[in-house]
């Protein structure tokens, strides 16, 4: 030590002041045991490769994002274009009155159909078509939709081929008046698109009605979306119509759309849709207005 130092030590012990203080061999011992302090927190840095995420407090938790909304499966098979109802159960309310079905069916049209807005349809119609002729008929006739001419008059087969379907009632022996028309879907579908799933759905139950109301002998569908929609039945059209099928009580005779008929105006097909009516003339009892051999 320096000769000095030990000088100086020695004077301060000597006034009982001791300003480095010898270590004792237990903290020796205590010291080089100890673990190293860490930093504080405050002054910590996070390492750079890897930092740790903390774990953020319950009340500050962000929602999670709602998973997109699953895209709507492509409609590839009758099943999935056509909705179901009972095809077998007859109706088994009450016949109504002539007076009270006239009200009944007035209360659908006014409070439910013309302001109905249910589906897409409502946004470009003009005006929805209910249907219209005689409540007691003993024959409907039940079309796919409205077209153009139907949307702008409010009424059913109005345009060309409501005008071959008014002589083809009259071949039959009958009026208009005298037989009830309405359509699947109250609205027209754009450009005269054949009724999407929901569209039919929605106005599954003001077509239900009106039959369970009329309660007519007979129906006959029209052209091949209203027969499979009514039967139930992914046929062609080919194979449905010329035979009556048993529906809730009813008989059904498929036969091919007035629009079609204009369009394939062959004897062959006039015959097979005079053929299909004059069974429906014979269930009725209808004589006709003469002999004929196909429609107008």
């Amino acid at each position: 030590m320096n000769p000095k130092l030990r000088v100086f030590l020695t004077a301060e012990r000597a006034f009982g002041v001791e300003s480095i203080r010898r270590p004792a061999p237990s903290d020796v011992a205590d010291t080089a045991a100890a673990p190293t302090p860490p930093r504080a927190a405050a002054t910590a840095k996070p390492s750079v490769a890897s930092p740790p995420s903390p774990a953020p407090s319950t009340a500050m938790k962000r929602p999670a994002t709602a998973p997109p909304a699953p895209q709507p499966a492509i409609v590839s098979t009758f099943a999935e274009m056509t909705p179901t109802f009972t095809t077998d159960q007859p109706f088994t309310a009450p016949l109504l009155p002539t007076e009270q079905k006239i009200v009944r069916l007035a209360t659908l049209d006014e409070t439910q159909v013309r302001g109905c807005p249910k589906c897409r349809l409502c946004e470009t119609r003009t005006q929805t078509v209910f249907g219209e002729g005689d409540v007691d008929a003993k024959l409907m006739f039940i079309g796919e939709g409205p077209g153009e001419n139907e949307d702008l008059t409010g009424r059913p087969f109005v345009g060309r081929a409501g005008q071959l379907l008014d002589k083809m009632i009259l071949a039959m022996g009958l009026q208009r008046e005298q037989t009830y028309i309405a359509n699947v879907v109250k609205c027209r579908p754009p450009n005269n698109r054949a009724p999407i799933p929901d569209e039919t759905i929605a106005c599954t139950p003001y077509l239900l009605e009106q039959i369970e109301t009329i309660r007519p002998q007979v129906i006959v569908t029209l052209g091949l979306p209203a027969t499979r929609f009514i039967l139930q039945l992914d046929l062609s059209m080919g194979k449905m119509r010329g035979q009556f099928h048993d529906w809730r009580g009813l008989k059904v005779m498929p036969t091919y759309h007035p629009s079609y008929v204009l369009r394939s105006y062959t004897p062959q097909t006039r015959a097979a849709v005079w053929s299909d009516l004059q069974q429906v003339m014979q269930l009725l009892g209808l004589k006709g207005a003469g002999k004929k051999t196909d429609v107008p």
